[in-house]
Parts: C-alpha cells; structure tokens; sequence
C-alpha cells in the first residue's frame, strides 16, 4: 500500500465526489440492513397467527396473514429500491473519479515524460513506456474505482449487518463470527503472494511490449534478413512465460475463493444448528433464524469479493511501483533564471569535460571553443570522436561533467532552456520525422506549426526537395508513413533541413545532416546553406568535409579534444588530419565515378 500512497493528491482533487460516493455506500448499507429486519417481522407475525388461529376464522386468518405479508413485502421492496438508488448514485461518483484520475495519471506520466533527460531515453525501452502508461495506469484506475468502493462497501456492510446481528443475539453473533481471524490471517498470507506475482507479470508484460514494438519498428530489417521465424520463436518464449505466471496467479486466486465460501459456509452451519437449539429453547424466534440466514447472505457477497478486491489492490500496488520509478526519476534540468534567453556577442566552451552514464572514458576532454554572432562554425572528426556530444551538451540533452558553456557571458545553466530552445533551429543526427504530410513535417519547424504556404516551399527549396516534391502524387500533401518509413534516408535528412531552415532562428545546429544524401544534391544543399546561413550563427557537424567548405572556422576533434583549428584553406595547408580526410573523401568520390 506504500506505493498508492503516491495517488493521494488524485483523490484530494476529487475529494467532493468520492466523499458523495461514501456516503452514499453508508446509505445503501442502512437501507440494506432494514430488509431482514422486515422479513423476521413478517415471519414472527405469521406464525404467530397462525397459533392465535383457534380465535380467528378460517377466512379471517387468511386475510390478516396476506395483509401482513402485503405490508411487509412492500416494506422490503422499499427498502431493496433505496439501496438500489443508493448503490447506483456510489458508482457514479466513485467509478466516474476512477476515469478521471486515470485520465490526469496518463496526461501527468506523458507530461513527465518529455522533460526526463536524453539518457533516461537511452536506458528504457518504449515498449516499457508504454505499459506503464498503458496497461499499469489500467490497473491502478481498478484499484481507485471498484476496489476502494467494494473495500468501503465491505466495511460498511460488516459495520451494519454486524451491529444489527449484536442487537439481536450477542452470542450467536460470536458464534457466527469465529472463523473470522481465519479468514483475516488467510487474506493476509495470500495478499502477499498475490503481490509478488502480480510485480512478475507486470515485468513481463513489460518484456513483451517491448519485442512486440521493436518487431514492429524493424519489420523492413527483420524481413530482408529472413529472420521472421527467429522473432517469432522468440516472442512465443516470451508470452510462454507470460502465461505461466499468469496460471500462477490464477493458481492462488482459484484457492482464495473456496476458501472464503468454505468459511462463509461454515458460518452459515452455525446459525441453523444453534439457532434450531435456541428456537426450541424459545430464546431464539423462526424469525430470528431467517433475519441471521439474510444477513449471513448478505455477507456472502463482500467476503466472496474480498479476494478479487485484494487481487485489485495488491495488482494496482504493483503497477503504481513501475509508475513510480519513471515518475520519481531527475527531471531534465531546468533552468534557474528568469530572463529570456538573447544571443547578441558569442557562443563559448571554456575546458569542458564530459562522460556518458555507464563508461569510463571521456567524449570530451577539455574542449573549449568560442563562436561569434554571424559566423559560421564547422566541426568534424572520425567516428566516435566527440563531435555530436558538443551538439548534444549545447542543447542541455545532457549536463557538462566540468567547464562551463556561457552565452554573451552567462552560464547556458542560468538561462530559460525553454526559451533557449525556441531560438535554436537543431537538427539531430537522428532524424525523426512525424506521421502526418510533408507539408506538416516542415511547419513543425515553426511554433505550433503556423507556416504560409509560400515559406514551406521557401524552406523545401532551400533544402533541395523540389525534385522530390514535384515526383510525388501530392506533393507536399503527401502522407508519410510511420517515422517517415516511406522516404529514403537523403530524402529525411532533408525534409528535417527544410523544417530546421523554415524557422528564423538565433543559431542553427545541424548534426551530420548530408551523410545519407548523394554528391551532387549535397552541392545543391550547400549552395543554398551559403545563401540562408548568410549573416546567420550556425555550427555545421558533419564527417564529410564539403559541407564545412564555407564555415568560417573548422575544428577537428580526435579522441575529445580539439587537434586542429582553422579555415578550410588553413587546415588543408597544415597537412594534419584534415588534410589526410580532404585527400581520403576525394578518392572515394573520383573511385565512385564510373569510367566512360
């Protein structure tokens, strides 16, 4: 119960409604409780009757006793319509809170999870993710609505139906309710098995979402390998041991009833054979053996479901946990000041340090840097070098080890990173692109979408799509498949460009963003980099060296540190690194010319 503790501002926000819900199972309950009282008074009125027979008429008798039983049928007819009402009202309170706090459980959860850093995204799987906020939420809204109203229902009932049993016979009350601790301990042992099982089945549940999503993301891969056979072989294990340990829980759930229906049965022995011994000792009435066979039935139902309520809650605990863990871990940081972020001298990494959660060697060692308004900066080097890591420690994905990043003089920290990435046009090195038209893809460059028809293809242009376009059925209406499946990789990298020049930003960061693009439309793009970057602040990442022709300063980074810097002219007279990459990547181009 310690981890539903978490839900308890839910039910202060809808505190009104499952107060109304509560007091409406207490009215239900004292309603309830009135019709054995009716029947015994029914009964005991009959049969005494039937002994005053001797003075009455044979036609007398019977009217009285159909009068009698007319007056009394009513009367529970009555009482059974307000509980009725009543138990309707507490399921229209309690149930409808339940849908509404797991609506503002999945809106909280979804919310949390787009300001939680770039490495709690490389750490989990979104097959995970989405159980959590899928089925686990499911569990926990059971535990909100149904379980707490049959728990509260449970009690009031017992409350009830128990005071009025005391009043009748004290001691055929003890009686009836010895096997209670038995049944108390038995909940209690059960409970906690219920538990643990239930946190290995919400797990795997977990596992297989997450082999079905990443089946489903890398069918075209799966497909072309042949490998169909061997994923489904694999999910078949998975869902195997899904079903196991849900028999397991069905195994303890299929004990639990019996159990509780053995115990009520026992119960129910009790009161006809005691009650028979008092009755004949004329201490107890035939009617007071009727009243106790209703209220034991009446308890039936609550001790029945007790169970299945406990199932319930010990599921819901389960759930809330795997909530809990994501909902309780570090927000990525926010900022500390107030001001809205301006960029009006310079860009500068003084000495910064960093190293990725989970290795023991540094992607930047000491990089310090400085970028001016207007110009244009360039970096490259060999794979795993360092250089997306300074795109990524510039857009706040992760926090510097050591060092400082300051603009105009002020720690990036102290800024509004919200602020800050309105202003800054990024393109990662994984491009991304959304379920909807290409016309769309592109607007999302701007806020909230609000782009003219005119500055989409301004933006397509700029990026070399007008060929692209113009081959495509509807253009720029056309719709893109999941993750923008139906295009090739040159074609998303520069659907992503296009969105990133579409918004006129304070700086721009383009991550490797030609790798998957041919030579010549490289060209093209870079022509028109020359013409919209113009004036503009940018830092252009990329291991092929055309597009860092025109930076006006490139940096090398090799191993995390910075091994070369200068201009493209510069660097190729210096003979380093650099020149060794000019001299590798024009090979490779005049070797990809055919021959004539």
């Amino acid at each position: 119960m310690q981890d539903l503790l978490a839900l308890n501002h839910y039910f202060r926000r809808y505190s009104g409604a499952m107060w109304a819900g509560i007091v409406c199972i207490v009215l239900s309950n004292i309603a309830g409780v009135y019709v054995p009282v009716f029947v015994r008074q029914g009964i005991d009125d009959s049969v005494y009757l039937v002994q005053m027979a001797g003075d009455l008429g044979h036609n007398q008798l019977a009217g009285t006793i159909f009068t009698g039983a007319l007056w009394f049928g009513l009367l529970v007819v009555a009482a059974s319509a307000v509980k009725g009402v009543f138990m309707y009202l507490m399921r229209q309170y309690i149930v409808v809170v339940s849908r509404k706090v797991e609506y503002d459980l999945k809106n909280d959860i979804y919310a949390h999870y787009q300001k939680l850093s770039t490495g709690f995204y490389r750490r989990n799987y979104t097959g995970d993710m989405m159980a959590r906020i899928g089925e686990d939420v499911s569990n926990v809204r059971m535990y909100v609505g149904p379980a707490i109203m049959y728990f509260v229902n449970i009690i009031f009932t017992f409350i009830t139906v128990v005071f009025q049993m005391l009043r009748t016979s004290p001691s055929m009350t003890l009686w009836v309710l010895l096997p209670l601790p038995v049944l108390s301990y038995s909940i209690y042992v059960v409970s906690k098995i219920i538990n643990r099982r239930n946190t290995a089945i919400q797990t795997q549940l977990s596992t297989l979402t997450t082999q079905a999503q990443e089946t489903f993301a890398g069918i075209r891969v799966i497909k072309s390998f042949g490998a169909g056979k061997w994923f489904n072989l694999h999910f078949n294990q998975a869902g195997k041991e899904y079903h196991r340990l849900n028999m397991r829980l069905a195994l303890v759930n299929s004990l639990f009833f019996p159990l509780m229906m053995l115990l009520v049965g026992l119960s129910m022995l009790i009161v006809l054979y005691l009650g028979g011994i008092q009755a004949a000792h004329g201490r107890f009435t035939t009617g007071n053996i009727a009243e106790f066979v209703i209220y034991l039935n009446m308890l039936i139902w609550p001790v029945a479901s007790l169970g299945w309520t406990t199932a319930l809650v010990q599921k819901a605990a389960a759930s809330q946990k795997r909530i809990n863990e994501f909902l309780d871990t570090e927000k990525e940081p926010v900022h500390t000041g107030t001001a809205p972020f301006t960029f009006e001298q310079s860009i500068q990494f003084s000495n910064v340090n960093f190293t990725y959660p989970g290795s023991s060697k540094p992607a930047l060692d000491g990089i310090s840097i400085e970028l001016k308004k207007g110009k244009i900066l360039g970096i490259t080097g060999r794979t795993g070098s360092g250089k997306s890591t300074i795109a990524q420690l510039l857009m706040r994905q992760y926090e510097a080890g050591s060092g400082k990043i300051l603009i105009d003089g002020k720690p990036l920290q102290e800024m509004d990173m919200y602020d800050f990435r309105r202003h800054v046009s990024y393109i990662p090195q994984d491009v991304f692109l959304f379920s909807e038209t290409i016309a769309e893809n592109i607007a999302f460059g701007l806020e909230e979408g609000t782009a003219t028809r005119g500055q989409i293809l301004a933006a397509a242009t700029a990026a070399g799509l007008t060929r692209d376009i113009d081959a495509m059925p509807q253009g720029l209406d056309t719709m893109l498949g999941e993750r923008g499946v139906t295009l090739s990789g040159g074609q998303k990298q520069r659907v992503s460009i296009a969105r990133a020049l579409i918004r006129q930003a304070g700086l721009y960061v383009f991550d490797d963003c030609l790798s998957a693009v041919d030579a010549r439309t490289e060209q093209e793009i870079i022509r028109h980099f020359v013409q919209s970057l113009h004036g503009k602040t940018a830092i252009i990442i990329s291991h092929r060296l055309a597009p860092l022709a025109f930076a006006d300063e490139i940096l090398v980074v090799q191993n995390g540190r910075i091994a070369e810097q200068g201009t493209h002219q510069d660097l190729l007279a210096a003979g380093g690194e650099y020149a060794n990459l000019y001299k590798m990547q024009m090979h490779e181009n005049t070797a990809a010319v055919p021959a004539e």
